[in-house]
């Protein structure tokens, strides 16, 4: 099949019926659902435990993580570790992703390196690379989502989610028991508050790791 710089439009085109995780990560890195593949260094898919009972989802793989093919492994990674400890939530008992699974960038202003700046991506791209999210989440079946970030909320709550507004709270989905969202580490990271973020942040998660105690393990998506 081939594809133009826009992709197919649906990762649909390049999932096979009801395949396991690690057949969709083998899979993905054959994705052509939209044109973000031709710049970027590879698909990266999704990590962690099969049945994790928690879900954490970020927008799209950042510089670190396009090079090394794993999520959450850069600066993000390691902030997004350190407030999972914190919270007393095992990053290894739990299963990271994101909404869009390759990496968008645009290169930084000339005389500041060649270093390449993260991008939003569009609705269109998200669009084009939803299945793949919700294939994991069916393979995965958590009992909390959590969404990292304004892109990843709205992409599962819906575009009038406003994590300022609604960030913490537990919401009804056909796709989890319970989704919350909450920021990505990302902005903890620019933000001139960071303690301040760390520490919503990580009041956050200590809501989801009081969630999960008190649910039962037969109580899943």
């Amino acid at each position: 099949m081939e594809a133009d710089e826009k992709g197919t439009g649906s990762a649909a085109d390049f999932i096979a019926s009801e395949p396991p995780l690690d057949g969709m990560a083998g899979a993905v890195r054959g994705c052509r659902g939209c044109g973000l593949y031709a710049r970027a260094t590879q698909a990266v898919f999704g990590e962690g435990a099969a049945g994790a009972r928690v879900m954490l989802v970020g927008e799209t793989p950042g510089d670190k993580e396009d090079l090394a093919g794993h999520p959450f492994v850069g600066p993000s990674g390691k902030l997004l570790d350190a407030a999972l400890a914190e919270a007393g939530i095992d990053r290894a008992q739990a299963y990271v992703t994101n909404v869009v699974k390759h990496f968008k960038w645009r290169a930084a202003p000339y005389g500041s390196g060649r270093r390449r700046l993260h991008d939003k991506p569009s609705a269109y791209e998200i669009g084009a690379c939803r299945p793949w999210l919700e294939r994991e989440i069916a393979a995965v079946r958590p009992v909390i989502l959590v969404c990292l970030g304004a892109t990843a909320a709205q992409a599962v709550l819906g575009p009038s989610f406003r994590v300022g507004r609604d960030r913490g709270r537990f919401f009804d989905s056909d796709l989890a028991p319970a989704v919350m969202a909450t920021l990505h580490p990302s902005a903890i990271l620019r933000a001139d508050d960071r303690a301040a973020q760390m520490d919503g942040f990580i009041a956050d998660l200590r809501l989801v790791a009081e969630r999960l105690a008190a649910t039962g393990p037969e109580e899943r998506g």
